[in-house]
């Protein structure tokens, strides 16, 4: 075969919405699995989580006194409300007496001599918690679709909840180079799946991606390196010959060369091999795959901040951008070709859409965090 008739080429460039789109239409969610609420942590719920109502009766939130509220009403520092009977003591977490509704702080009740007064007045429920409180069978904990957190895992095993029902997406990364950029852009990728509540499997750049492509042992297939057009890039034609090839070139920059297909039905994802191409195509892409092999619906922390200075990006181009804080607003670092200093220096980054070209200063944009 002719060296030309094995270079690989990009033919068109598909818009990010579109692929996004394909993504949306053709990734399903992973069967769903159960675990341990201990290690549930950072997956995402498969369903809604509930608890039994907890507590069963009312309990008391503070050290102090069991009351009716009704009989503290009127009563101030200056003007003291006389008790029938000094209430009983109580103490965080014992049950309410049936005739009390509050309790009240110890220096709220003056009590001496078998007679005490209250104070201050005291509300209804003030330092009660009522029965349901803490949980409520009809109301979730979490829902489906919503990673669980360490403060959740702690909330669940606090209620008594033992199992939890996740979906944990199984992905495979393969560097298809041993250089120190290629292994450190699979480093990073392998770190924010694991973060985002998937299993990877970091694999060694020696691995053969046929080999790969042929197991089914994952979810997904992340490949870094290759998808461009120099002498050894021959990662596209391998999966063109292997599996589906859905598209080779995605309308965004850096990262055009980032191709993406299936094997069977899981997704094979395609990065170049520079970290800032990498990076571009795993947050707007891979994180895509990633969210609807888990059915995840999560809500990206945004920051936003008035633009320093003027972009001007390519009309038909997405563009990411890294952005530090400066004086409260956003300074752009760097455009097309994001060196490691602007990466390093950046706070965060920006999306600008294909159809635009640019933002003047001072228009508001909003920054997400690196992984």
């Amino acid at each position: 075969m002719a060296a030309s008739e094995t270079i690989q080429t990009i033919t068109r460039l598909t818009p990010l919405v579109d692929v996004l789109a394909m993504i949306d239409l053709r990734v399903k969610a992973v069967t769903p699995r159960t675990l341990d609420v201990t290690a549930a942590q950072g997956r995402t719920l498969a369903s809604d989580a509930t608890a039994a109502s907890r507590p069963t009766a009312a309990l008391a939130l503070i050290d102090g006194w069991a009351i009716a509220a009704d009989t503290t009403l009127g009563a101030g520092g200056y003007a003291p409300v006389a008790l029938t009977h000094p209430p009983p003591r109580i103490e965080t977490g014992q049950p309410l007496p049936p005739e009390c509704d509050s309790v009240a702080p110890y220096d709220a009740i003056k009590a001496s001599n078998g007679k005490a007064e209250a104070l201050v007045t005291i509300n209804p429920g003030d330092g009660v918690l009522p029965a349901g409180g803490d949980s409520d069978p009809a109301i979730p904990l979490r829902r489906a679709g919503e990673r669980l957190r360490l403060t959740d895992v702690a909330a669940f095993a606090a209620t008594g909840r033992t199992r939890v029902t996740v979906r944990e997406p199984r992905v495979r990364v393969l560097p298809l180079r041993g250089t120190n950029i290629v292994i450190a852009a699979a480093r990073l990728i392998a770190s924010d799946i694991e973060r985002r509540g998937g299993i990877v499997k970091l694999d060694d750049a020696a691995r053969d991606f046929g080999t790969v492509l042929a197991a089914e042992n994952t979810d997904a297939l992340v490949v870094i390196g290759g998808t461009g057009s120099g002498r050894n890039d021959n990662g596209v034609l391998t999966m063109a010959r292997e599996c589906e090839l859905t598209l080779h070139g995605i309308a965004l920059t850096p990262g055009e060369t980032a191709a993406f297909g299936f094997a069977g039905p899981r997704p094979v994802l395609l990065l170049p091999g520079r970290l800032d191409a990498t990076l571009a195509v795993w947050l707007n892409v891979g994180r895509r795959i990633l969210e609807r092999l888990a059915a995840a619906n999560n809500r990206e922390t945004v920051e936003t901040l008035p633009l320093a200075r003027k972009i001007a990006s390519s009309v038909g181009l997405a563009e990411v951008i890294p952005v530090r804080r400066l004086d409260g607003k956003a300074e752009p670092l760097a455009t097309k070709y994001l060196s490691l200093s602007s990466l390093a220096r950046s706070d965060g980054w920006i999306l600008v859409p294909a159809e635009s070209e640019g933002y003047q200063a001072g228009t508001p944009v909003n920054m997400r965090a690196w992984p």
